[in-house]
Order: C-alpha cells, then sequence, then structure tokens
C-alpha cells in the first residue's frame, strides 16, 4: 500500500483509556508484552525530581488497563523505564534510571512480576537510558545519558549485572537521549546524542570495539533537542536520524552512508516545544511515520507521504499537556499502532487508532 491510498487516521482517547487516575510528574512511558500474554501492556516511569511510585499497566486485552502493579517498593526520582531481556531468560526486564539517585534494575518471572535485582553505576543526572547491545556480544546493554555530568555505557555480563563501564562522549555533554544504528554502513552500532544548554548535537562512531572517539558534529551548533532517533526514512538503505527540538522546528538528517549528514529539512511547527518522539507505520503504509510529544502543545503524527520528505499531520491531545514521552504499539489488537503518552503533572493516556470519520 502506498501513502497516496492508505486510510487517514485519528486517534481517540476517552476516560476508560486513562492510565491509572493519578496525574504524576511522569517522564517516560514504554509498551511491551510483561506477562507473557500476547498482549501490550505499559510501563511508566515517575518522578522526574520528586520521588514518586512507578507502575505497570497490564492490558486485559483491547486495551483494557483494570491492572496495575508498583514497580519495586522505593519510590524515586525516575527519569526512564526501559526494558529488554537482560538476563536472557526469554521474558522483559525493565531497567529504572533515576536522577542523583540509585538506579535500578527489576528482572521479571516471566508473568509480570520483578523482583528487585540490583543497582548500577553511581547517582547522576540521568535523563534517559538507551538498552542497546553495544559491544555484540549477543546481550543488551545500557547506555545512561545525563545532563552536564559524564555519559557512560554499563556493559552487560550476560546475567543482567553491570559492573563494567565506559565513558562515551565529553565529560560535560548534556545528553538528553540517545539513538542507536550503524549509521556508517560498517557493521558495527553507532550512537546519534542529541545534547541541550547550546550544546552542538553529534554522531560518535563505533570502532568496533564498542569505543567512540570520533566525534561528527551535526545541526546548527545550537539546538535545543530533546529526542532522537533512528531510521531509513527515505529507503535508500542508509539510516537517518530525526530530532525533536524546543523552541525551534523539529529536523530531519539524511544520512551519506559515512556518518555524515546528505541532506536535512525542517518539519512542524517553527516554535515548536517536542519532548519526545517515535517512528513507526501508522497506516500500515509500509512508510515510516514520526509522532512527536509536545509541551503544552498537542501532539501530531506526521504522515510520511513517500520519500520522506513530505508529511501530513494530524494532531491529537489537549494543547495544556506536558508530554514528556511516548510509545506506539498495537494495544487494542486490531492491527494498527496505538499511543500512549505520559503527562508531567496531568492524567496519562492511551490513543487509539482509528480511521477517521468523514
Amino acid at each position: 500500500m502506498n501513502s497516496a491510498s492508505a486510510q487517514e487516521r485519528s486517534f481517540i482517547t476517552n476516560g476508560r483509556l486513562f492510565l491509572g487516575t493519578e496525574s504524576n510528574r511522569s517522564a517516560c512511558v514504554r509498551i511491551g508484552d510483561f506477562d507473557g500474554d500476547q498482549d501490550l501492556d505499559v510501563v511508566v516511569a515517575n518522578g522526574r525530581h520528586w520521588p514518586q511510585q512507578n507502575f505497570i499497566f497490564f492490558n486485559q486485552g483491547r486495551a483494557k488497563f483494570n491492572l496495575a502493579r508498583p514497580l519495586g517498593q522505593d519510590r524515586s526520582t525516575s527519569y526512564a523505564t526501559e526494558f529488554a531481556d537482560l538476563d536472557n531468560d526469554g521474558d522483559l526486564d525493565i531497567a529504572v534510571g533515576n536522577d542523583t539517585a540509585p538506579n535500578a534494575i527489576f528482572l521479571n518471572d516471566g508473568q509480570g512480576h520483578f523482583k528487585y535485582h540490583g543497582t548500577f553505576g553511581q547517582p547522576s543526572s540521568i535523563r534517559s537510558l538507551t538498552l542497546a547491545d553495544i559491544d555484540q556480544d549477543g546481550d543488551v546493554d545500557i547506555l545512561a545519558n545525563a545532563r552536564g555530568t559524564q555519559n557512560l555505557i554499563y556493559f552487560n555480563d550476560g546475567v543482567a549485572n553491570f559492573s563494567t563501564t565506559r565513558p562515551f562522549g565529553n565529560a560535560n555533554d548534556s545528553t538528553i537521549d540517545v539513538a542507536v544504528g550503524d549509521v556508517n554502513h560498517d557493521g558495527h552500532p553507532d550512537l546519534v546524542l542529541a545534547n541541550r544548554d547550546g550544546q552542538p548535537n553529534v554522531i560518535l562512531l563505533n570502532d568496533g570495539l564498542a569505543h567512540f572517539h570520533q566525534r561528527i558534529p551535526f545541526g546548527t551548533g545550537h539546538d535545543e533537542t530533546r529526542a532522537v532517533a533512528v531510521v531509513d526514512l527515505d529507503g535508500d538503505g542508509l539510516l537517518d536520524w530525526v530530532t525533536g527540538n524546543i523552541g525551534q522546528p523539529n529536523a530531519i538528517y539524511f544520512g551519506d552512508g559515512k556518518g555524515g549528514v546528505r541532506e536535512s529539512l525542517n518539519f512542524g511547527r517553527g516554535d515548536g516545544q517536542t519532548y519526545t518522539l517515535a517512528i513507526a507505520d501508522m497506516d500500515n503504509d509500509d512508510l515510516p511515520d514520526i509522532i512527536v510529544g509536545n509541551n503544552a502543545q498537542p501532539n501530531a503524527v506526521f504522515f510520511n507521504q513517500g520519500e520522506g520528505k513530505s508529511f501530513r499531520e494530524v494532531r491529537f491531545g489537549d494543547a495544556s499537556q506536558r508530554t514528556y514521552s511516548l510509545d506506539v504499539g498495537d494495544l487494542n489488537q486490531d492491527g494498527y499502532a496505538d499511543i500512549a503518552i505520559a503527562n508531567s503533572d496531568g492524567q496519562n493516556h492511551v490513543y487509539l487508532n482509528f480511521p477517521l470519520r468523514q
């Protein structure tokens, strides 16, 4: 199916699609099947700078989140709840990244019950975690991205212990987000850093041994970037990257296959306030679309019209919301990706993806 014939979509929520009734300072939302029942659940990180409880919301089918369970006993200043199979037992575990409080690993028993496994690293100004097999040894490592302090890679020993570390980036990088992908086409995962505080965004190229000494700036050099994702947006077989910015338009950078930028373009509002973004095919036309979450502006899906250079914007959500995070997945099992959002000082929602009513 091509974009011209794809069915137009809309994104609908209601009071039964809230993730709980509390209005927390939520910073991260992620969608995954945590209890192994073949439908998608949602985990939310709460707190940011203030200790609050993190929660998992279990899908009872068709996007009915009638069961919630706290993640851990402690309330923490959480910015991130990222998941992967960290201990190689076949189910999804969760790494929690906190702001100047101990980080935590929670291991899954396979049915959505999580046991505290231990901490990793020392308390730092964590703003996000990125989970990926950075050293290509078959298990998932943790990249801890900190604002104004050293970013670190925590290498997995295969059973969810992370005692071996290595820095990446400069010691004073104000890194908010990191995307992982092979941008120079050499078979090794590289890092795309979204930096704030007037610092340039950069590509860090992998030397093949998980060292990242080669640094390639991109953008204007003073972008205020809060989110980044990698994807082959134009279908040329090379990775591109998308940035979500505040106080300026969002941007797309088309990769040249060598770690550099072949072409770039802006999209969205000129005074955008994008805090988070994701890439997914939202209309099943086999083209990657861009989903953005904004602060005090409506959120939006940018539908790819082909070649990754023209987009149709569909807005959703309340302009008063402060959306810090979003994730996508087919929550009601109708074959289309839905959206879960995490709002700071507001209720968190699920938006179901439906055909546009004419």
